[in-house]
């Protein structure tokens, strides 16, 4: 039999079920297929193309090593794996279970309906609990041309510079994974909402998660093989802690595969409904471009378009200072960071925009202030005066609130911009306009369904308040409450 293997999100040869099950079938055909159309949906960007085209780039190396050189073709799923199949008389294609969001979920339905009509056998395979070697050797179907992994020019893609973009590749994520749980771990909980010290204390496995470079069955049995071997009472703690995420990442990660349309809708609908919020239109492009006037915002906005990647601390507050203080539309807000994200997983990010937006409808409504999040994250200024260098002359005590300081008219409006808004104003008319919206819905009993997905499985491990010394048994949470920084 000859078996084609589809690689979508799960791009490595080890841990690979749908590959180690494929090589027993028959001969292989492994094939990666780029699809413009999804390339030109609005939450993607150059920056995820190329971090996926580099790690395509060792998938296709592991691959010929084993005998079976990875396959690329750009084009749709339906006519690329038609044409295939036809020609290398394939009647088993064979994938991973499980699709990111809407477009992909109509993709699959697309190939299904297609694989029905033309007899064709797709399986979708779960993952499984134990962690599988990669095959020792993988029988090709034939002599094919392996065709170009094409650049992000190739997919129409518009220019996207990210000079400080994590590199690509399963085997940089392997090296984050050691360096990890070997080093850097050891300050995970105490730095993990810091902007600079989440930097080196996270593990930065989340983009390589997203796209599969490695697996999570892999990150959970290092982290148990590393506490096994009883590191100490300190690295224990923040092993925990890690581990917490790694199953709240677990759980979200599918979310869109139940509720495609939280990408679309808010789900308290009168809170998606409030009038004046704004797709575009200069305030817009001053947070988009880190040019508002409030320098701990900016900054941050600033530092995840050169790096593709910010804490979940600073993610919950540029969302919540773009849709409550400049009152932003939650979805331009989303699909803008979304591009940005390198490790963008559109299950995990949806319902956090919904959340820290307000459009979620359960927990506690949380307006952001910048001053206060900089007077608590970056307390000596370092990063902020890093990513906003024209404030090189404010003193200390006013670098988060230049437009008190007495000489602000040397800087305002000169090298930096005043800022865009009145902040306790803003803040005072976005908590009145949703306070109104709150007390006229109740949406956990209005629309249960689109809770219940978000809830926490009753199942959760242990995980680790960072706010406290001791580890706590985990418990249903707030839609959306989600400290997925990885």
């Amino acid at each position: 039999m000859n078996v084609l293997v589809w690689y979508k999100r799960d791009l490595r040869v080890e841990d690979h079920p749908a590959l180690t099950d494929a090589v027993g079938m028959g001969a292989v055909l492994p094939v990666y297929i780029a699809e413009p159309d999804y390339w030109a949906q609005p939450d993607t960007s150059a920056r995820q193309w190329g971090f996926i085209a580099e790690t395509l780039a060792g998938l296709r190396r592991d691959l010929a090593g084993l005998g079976a050189p990875l396959v690329v073709r750009v084009g749709c799923a339906v006519e690329v794996l038609a044409r295939l199949c036809r020609q290398n008389k394939i009647t088993r294609i064979i994938s991973h279970q499980g699709a990111a969001n809407a477009w992909s979920v109509a993709r699959d339905q697309r190939v299904a309906a297609w694989a029905r009509e033309a007899g064709i056998e797709w399986l979708e395979l779960s993952p499984r609990d134990e962690v599988l070697a990669a095959p020792q050797r993988v029988r090709m179907v034939a002599a094919i041309e392996p065709g170009v992994i094409p650049n992000a020019r190739a997919l129409r893609l518009r220019p996207d510079d990210c000079p400080h973009r994590q590199v690509g590749g399963r085997a940089q994520g392997l090296a984050l994974l050691h360096s990890f749980l070997g080093q850097r771990g050891l300050g995970y909980r105490q730095a993990i909402a810091s902007p600079l010290g989440t930097e080196r204390a996270c593990s930065r496995l989340s983009p390589y998660l997203t796209i599969g470079a490695i697996s999570e069955a892999e990150v959970r049995q290092a982290v148990q093989d590393r506490l096994a071997a009883q590191p100490g009472a300190e690295w224990a703690a923040n092993l925990r802690a890690f581990q917490g995420r790694i199953a709240w990442r677990a759980h979200f990660s599918q979310t869109l595969a139940d509720a495609p349309q939280l990408e679309h809708c808010a789900m308290d609908a009168a809170a998606g409904a409030l009038p004046g919020r704004m797709h575009e239109g200069a305030r817009f492009e001053a947070w988009v471009a880190g040019q508002t006037g409030l320098p701990y915002l900016d900054a941050c906005m600033r530092y995840l378009a050169a790096t593709g990647w910010i804490n979940f601390q600073a993610r919950a507050m540029v969302t919540a200072v773009a849709t409550y203080h400049l009152w932003l539309d939650w979805r331009s807000v989303g699909q803008v960071l979304a591009r940005r994200l390198t490790d963008y997983d559109p299950g995990l990010h949806w319902p956090q925009i919904q959340r820290h937006a307000g459009m979620s409808g359960g927990g506690r409504m949380r307006v952001f202030d910048p001053v206060k999040e900089a007077l608590a994250h970056d307390p000596g200024g370092s990063f902020t005066r890093r990513w906003v260098p024209e404030l090189a002359t404010v003193p200390d005590a006013f670098l988060q609130t230049p437009w008190k300081w007495p000489q602000a008219q040397t800087v305002l409006g000169q090298r930096y911009p005043e800022p865009v808004i009145d902040l306790a104003h803003a803040a005072r008319a976005a908590r009145a306009a949703m306070a109104g919206v709150r007390q006229a819905t109740n949406l956990a009993q209005d629309r249960p369904e689109l809770i219940e997905p978000l809830a926490a499985p009753a199942s959760s491990p242990l995980f680790f308040d960072h706010r406290k010394a001791s580890p706590r048994r985990a418990r249903p949470a707030p839609a959306g409450q989600l400290c997925l920084d990885l």
